[in-house]
């Protein structure tokens, strides 16, 4: 999760395809953290879910367990190599995979339960778009996990940078943005162990 918001599609791709192939080598050990975000969705049985972002498709498997073999999976993603990964990983058997954008998905309008999002926020091309067409795609009363494994604070000193006011995650932005694309925030927490910040789709 880099600081660039407002990336172009094609420098969200060139910023991942490289790295897709040892992505899980080098984060061996978010499993548990991504089963523990995946959980604060509160899913059900039966639900439908889109994991938007989903990279090599870690939080796929929670997912499924969560809402069970009748429910919906969808992974997302932009980067097809990520999707390659996730398929070299044997996750696509808990999950179709659609090589998407986020801020145009090939789905009908309120079709999910939630959505789980991790370290999307910063390479959404357009982060208003993105969350409005979050928002499109599910239901009344569903919900939305923004999730990273570890909090903007200790992000930003692995890589070497200072929090800026401006950052999208931090609650005094997130919670207007949010708000404007029809969601509402209920919940936030930013720790060193943990960024989760949960809304819920307005009426």
């Amino acid at each position: 999760m880099t600081d660039h918001h407002g990336e172009r599609p094609h420098e969200v791709r060139a910023f991942f395809a490289p790295r897709a192939a040892d992505w899980d080598v080098k984060f061996p050990d978010d499993g548990p953290a991504y089963a523990a975000g995946v959980a604060e969705l509160g899913l059900r049985r039966g639900e439908a879910v889109l994991d938007a972002g989903c990279g090599t498709g870690r939080a796929l498997p929670a997912l499924r367990e969560a809402v069970g073999p009748q429910g919906t999976v969808l992974g997302a993603d932009l980067t097809p190599e990520m999707l390659a990964a996730a398929v070299r990983a044997g996750r696509d058997r808990y999950a179709p995979l659609l090589l998407a954008d986020a801020t145009r998905l090939p789905l009908p309008d309120a079709a999910l339960d939630a959505v789980f999002a991790a370290g999307l926020i910063s390479h959404l091309p357009g982060p208003e778009a993105g969350f409005t067409e979050l928002a499109r795609v599910v239901r009344p009363g569903g919900r939305l996990a923004l999730f990273h494994p570890i909090g903007r604070a200790a992000l930003a000193a692995r890589k070497g940078r200072a929090l800026t006011p401006d950052d999208l995650r931090a609650e005094p932005n997130l919670r207007p943005l949010l708000s404007r694309c029809g969601w509402e925030l209920v919940r936030y927490e930013d720790r060193d162990a943990r960024y989760l910040a949960l809304a819920v789709r307005r009426g």
